[in-house]
């Protein structure tokens, strides 16, 4: 039962990005446009071992993890044609899916910047002593930024319920990983802030959700922060405008 659920949210993602990307390219809406696709797994796996009042903040490419928050994918889309029934009122649009009402507390267009708030989230749930675990996730690109370096240290040293979550699809925009930071396993800077370190498969469903539970039940005993890497790759370019002709030959029929 729970594999059919996984693989239901994981289709719902799947399908609701292949038609946001056919309207984009029909223009019937504008701005710009991160599809998800050859991450669902990711969202749902993480989103499944979260409680309902456990908080998310995630990053630009953010649909998915909207849709498995509980936003309905009605409301997502109106939110990219800009309606006042899309979930900010469409005031948000695609790079801003946001709905505190369950702990959906925004996506954010600057590479990093949802970090600091995820601190800010964990801090109140310290505070308030509520067991709730604060979870974030970013791409690889936002692990070389100042603020993610000083929320892993801030995190660490008051062991804050946060778990950072990068999802490394193995390119910031258009450069691949190897050309904009001197580690393959981005899992390591953990090791500087004294906090756990994972590397998990991100195409497993099942490995996400075993590793990002693990790490929320620590969180909320007192163990602290902890960082997870996951491995995946977005089968379409950086945005929907985005063609993806720097990828080389074969590294996409490679993942999928």
């Amino acid at each position: 039962e729970q594999l059919l659920t996984w693989f239901e949210q994981m289709l719902l993602i799947r399908k609701f990005e292949e038609k946001a990307s056919q309207l984009y390219m029909q223009q019937k809406f504008r701005g710009f446009c991160h599809l998800y696709i050859g991450q669902e797994a990711v969202a749902v796996g993480l989103e499944s071992s979260m409680r309902s009042d456990d908080y998310m903040i995630t990053a630009y490419r953010d649909h998915g993890g909207a849709l498995v928050r509980g936003v309905s994918a009605d409301a997502c889309m109106a939110e990219l044609y800009g309606k006042r029934t899309g979930t900010s009122k469409g005031k948000g649009g695609s790079m801003h899916m946001t709905d505190a009402s369950i702990g959906l507390l925004g996506a954010n267009a600057i590479v990093g910047a949802q970090i600091p708030i995820a601190i800010g989230a964990g801090l109140t749930a310290q505070i308030k002593e509520t067991q709730a675990v604060s979870v974030t996730f970013f791409g690889d690109g936002a692990t070389n930024i100042g603020a993610f370096h000083e929320s892993m240290n801030m995190a660490a040293i008051w062991k804050l319920p946060v778990l950072f979550i990068c999802e490394n699809n193995q390119y910031g925009e258009y450069s691949p990983v190897h050309k904009t930071t001197p580690i393959e396993d981005l899992a390591i800077r953990a090791q500087a802030y004294n906090m756990p370190g994972i590397i998990v498969d991100g195409q497993d469903v099942e490995a996400v959700y075993d590793a990002v539970m693990s790490a929320s039940e620590n969180a909320r005993k007192g163990g602290g922060p902890s960082f997870i890497e996951l491995k995946t790759y977005r089968y379409r370019g950086h945005s929907r405008a985005d063609a993806g002709l720097y990828r080389p030959e074969g590294e996409l029929e490679e993942w999928m």
